[in-house]
């Protein structure tokens, strides 16, 4: 099964001129919240086609104001909302704008319309149904035991039709996001208002109308209700009070907290105990004064401490909407529903995406604040605050961390404490694991400061349960991929500055499209628990808890973190079609050739499915090619006989890239390939043992989930006799007619295959090798073979990459004493490299034979 289809985000606002926003002020001064007359209050009477006059005119003069936004971008398809049922909508206040405004959406939707009423027999019912009315200029707000009739009414339809099922959408609408601040002056007070009189809501609509969010959720069954609870009226007031509390929590998912202004916060830090107490300590050790402690902890907290401001973030937004049609034509994301519920039911949400470029944190900001929720603190390198980008990325909500907190006990309880401080006040935080963007295009090792810091800080009390939320980003370009492969070859990485920034601008062409899919959330109470059962008595309101099992569960979170993130991946056009024609002879096939074979894996994606997370696009192998062909990566020829597509030396490298963001998702089907092209026929049984030896390698290497890996196999398997490649008669063995494909995939995994016969081979032949030599000696060896066998691949010759992949096997106990597995697993991978490949690494091992 396949995941949800990912929404195409759309790039691009409408934005008009604060001069069409005053000439229609008249227009709307009397009528955009009003609560008087009752012609304005019995507008639930009427039907579309009965509108007065004056609500066409003022519905007219309201959609020239406002432009809304959707929360989800296409809520009939991802909310599974049927427009053929009978639909009815909730909304949080009896407001006219608010009915207007969705009047405008649910026509551009093709939904009912709000004013259009329900009638069953000789009842009718409101269309729309409020938790509360309008506030009045002046006066009392009407009794909510006027709204809590419509609630009855609509009960009281199901009682004469039992075959009626009315759903019930609740619709929250935001006049504007800003969250305000502690201690909010007039300004704010007069615009952000949840529940303003109409004389506030005029001035939201003038001010505000571009930015209106119009947020559905999943629709309710009344009849589910009716059935299952009664239609009398302690149900209603159930119906009523269950709705004030989703709006409530919504409003607090959509807008945030308050925001406490960023020096009361430095103030009210530093007057903290921890904080206290770590001056105390520093001042003692270090032997200096506590003034001088004291000065010390503030620059260091004014050098970490965001500054958020929805200011900053609404000029963003329009900064960002243009950067994002410059540079894509789309963005897709998938799984986004599952983050904004996180947030409704109260979690404390950490972002934890993978990092392939700067591009990151701007995006997935962009995209939360337009799916729904606030754009979270993130946790920038202090490499990023230079002038102008420092002061900019702080006010959006970026807050600065050094790359090493070591032997610097007050910068670690400074940290710390301002960590605590922001789950407390329920900001949702993001950082990258990895520490850095990857060089590579693979997920590197994880860093663990950050994953142990927020483990504690769930130790030390904090109310709301924290969750880790994988991101996995894809591009279809990556702007800074040609300076990591100068990175790779040796070049020192150079400083961020003013200058790279605008050199960057200046070089901004279109792009292709990104990915954005959010992997299986993880909460930190709920690991624990699975992990260390009693983990609760060592909790506490201290800060230094560090039990024994603290680094040991840590570190096994953030390899599940990475395996998550894993599991989210895209495939997408640059990627498949770099992973294949990387696998070819001279990095070339035929165009038929080359569609075939990307149908194939289209295919194959689709039916072994590697993660119910994991997105295969619906597209055929012929149109995904020439998706790829648009962002001009690739070289196209013609002959006589038909078009060539190829990858010049230099475009190889790049690709390697990309191919290295989905490489997990076939590589296992390619190591099955090549177990079946290289060996004689074989029960399944024993082809998935034979397989099975390769996941200890996949899982330190490339986060492959082993979950119930066998079932995944035998899943593949089946896809592969599907597809023909396969033939199965008790023996599995190649099909004569799909020879050439099963080729083709099997030599996907040809690169990965030799870097395991450099390591086991060296392991194997040198037991007691310690691990700089290993890194060295495979690192020429790597050399050597890459030139003999056309290898171009940056991380082929990476010298780290065989140390940490021994590293990590020996975590797993690949190592231990006396046991053959690293002999038998030499023995597999032999089996499958080339003679001329194996005739080389034997060579090199034993240079006196």
């Amino acid at each position: 099964m396949l995941a949800a289809k990912p929404t195409i985000f759309p790039v691009g606002f409408l934005i008009r001129t604060q001069k069409q926003h005053s000439d229609l002020v008249g227009n709307l001064l009397s009528c955009a919240h009003f609560t008087g007359p009752p012609i304005f209050n019995d507008l639930d009477n009427m039907t579309q086609n009965s509108k007065p006059l004056w609500l066409t005119l003022v519905s007219w003069a309201q959609k020239l104001l406002v432009k809304s936004k959707l929360i989800p971008t296409d809520p009939v398809a991802d909310l599974n909302i049927n427009q053929q049922d009978t639909i009815a909508y909730v909304l949080k206040t009896d407001s006219l704008s608010d009915k207007i405004a969705l009047s405008h959406v649910c026509a551009k939707l093709g939904l009912p319309d709000p004013y259009a009423k329900l009638t069953v027999k000789d009842l009718s019912a409101p269309r729309v149904v409020a938790t509360e009315g309008a506030k009045p200029l002046f006066g009392k707000r009407r009794d909510n035991q006027e709204f809590l009739s419509s609630f009855q009414e609509l009960l009281a339809l199901h009682r004469s039709d039992p075959n009626l099922d009315v759903k019930l959408v609740p619709v929250g609408l935001f006049w504007g996001r800003k969250p305000g601040k502690e201690g909010d002056n007039m300004s704010s007070a007069m615009i952000e208002r949840e529940s303003p009189s109409w004389l506030r809501k005029f001035f939201m609509l003038l001010f505000l109308g571009r930015r209106n969010f119009v947020q559905f959720s999943q629709p309710v069954s009344l009849r589910y209700m009716a059935d299952q609870h009664g239609t009398d009226e302690s149900i209603a007031h159930k119906l009523s009070r269950v709705a004030r509390v989703h709006f409530g929590r919504q409003r607090r998912v959509v807008t945030g907290p308050s925001l406490p202004r960023r020096e009361q916060m430095i103030d009210a830090l530093m007057r903290s105990d921890n904080i206290q107490n770590a001056i105390k300590e520093e001042a003692q050790s270090k032997n200096i004064s506590e003034d001088k402690a004291r000065q010390r902890a503030y620059e260091y907290l004014d050098e970490v401490a965001a500054g958020y401001s929805d200011n900053l973030v609404r000029v963003a937004d329009h900064i960002l909407t243009w950067l994002w049609n410059k540079l894509y034509r789309g963005i897709q994301i998938t799984g986004a529903d599952r983050v904004r519920q996180l947030a409704h039911d109260g979690h404390e949400v950490v972002f934890v995406p993978c990092h392939r470029s700067h591009m990151d944190y701007l995006l997935l900001s962009y995209l939360l604040y337009y799916q729904g929720m606030v754009p979270p603190h993130i946790a920038a390198g202090i490499n990023l605050n230079f002038w102008p980008a420092g002061p900019i990325f702080r006010k959006g909500g970026a807050f600065f961390i050094r790359r090493s907190f070591a032997g610097n006990k007050l910068y670690t309880a400074i940290f710390k404490e301002y960590l605590d401080t922001l789950f407390a006040k329920g900001y949702s935080v993001e950082y990258f694991c990895e520490g850095g963007r990857s060089r590579t295009g693979r997920l590197l090792a994880p860093k663990t400061g950050m994953i142990a810091m927020t483990m504690q800080s769930m130790m030390r009390g904090t109310e709301r349960p924290i969750t880790f939320v994988p991101v996995y980003l894809g591009y279809d370009h990556v702007m800074e991929v040609a300076t990591y492969h100068k990175e790779l070859r040796g070049k020192k990485k150079e400083k961020e500055s003013v200058w790279q920034v605008l050199g960057a601008i200046r070089k901004l062409r279109n792009y292709g499209q990104c990915y954005v899919n959010f992997g299986k959330p993880i909460t930190i109470h709920q690991f624990l628990n699975q992990q260390v059962p009693d983990w609760r008595k060592d909790a506490g309101p201290q800060g230094d808890q560090k039990p024994s099992w603290l680094t040991p569960a840590v570190n096994k979170l953030a390899n599940q973190i990475m395996r998550h993130i894993n599991d989210a991946a895209a495939i997408s056009p640059a990627p498949l079609t770099s992973l294949t024609l990387l696998a070819s002879e001279q990095n070339a096939m035929e165009r038929s050739q080359l569609e075939s074979q990307l149908e194939l894996y289209l295919q194959l994606l689709r039916k072994s499915e590697y993660s119910q997370h994991s997105t295969v696009p619906e597209m055929s192998g012929a149109e995904l090619l020439q998706q790829a062909l648009d962002l001009n990566k690739f070289e196209v020829t013609q002959d006589q006989l038909g078009e060539i597509i190829s990858l010049t030396e230099q475009s190889a490298i790049t690709m390697t890239y990309y191919r290295n963001n989905i490489l997990h998702l076939l590589l296992m089907p390619a190591l099955l390939a090549s177990l079946v092209t290289h060996h004689k026929p074989k029960a399944r049984e024993d082809l998935v043992a034979l397989a099975m030896q390769f996941v200890p390698m996949l899982r330190a290497e490339l986060f492959f989930n082993p979950e119930c890996a066998d079932a995944y196999l035998n899943r593949i398997l089946d896809a592969m006799v599907e597809l023909g490649l396969l033939r199965e008669n008790k023996l599995i063995k190649a099909s004569p007619d799909a020879a050439n494909q099963l080729r083709l995939l099997a030599s996907v995994a040809q690169e990965t295959l030799q870097r395991y016969g450099i390591l086991f081979n060296m392991l194997v032949h040198h037991p007691g090798i310690d691990r700089a030599s290993l890194e060295k000696e495979s690192q020429l060896l790597a050399k050597r073979l890459g030139s003999l066998n056309g290898i171009s691949a940056p991380e082929f010759f990476d010298k780290k990459l065989y140390g940490n992949l021994t590293i990590r096997l020996k975590e797993f106990g690949f190592f231990d004493e006396d046991s053959p597995l690293i002999a038998q697993t030499c023995d597999t991978i032999n089996s499958l490299l080339s003679d001329s490949v194996l005739q080389s690494i034997e060579q090199s091992l034993t240079p006196n034979s």
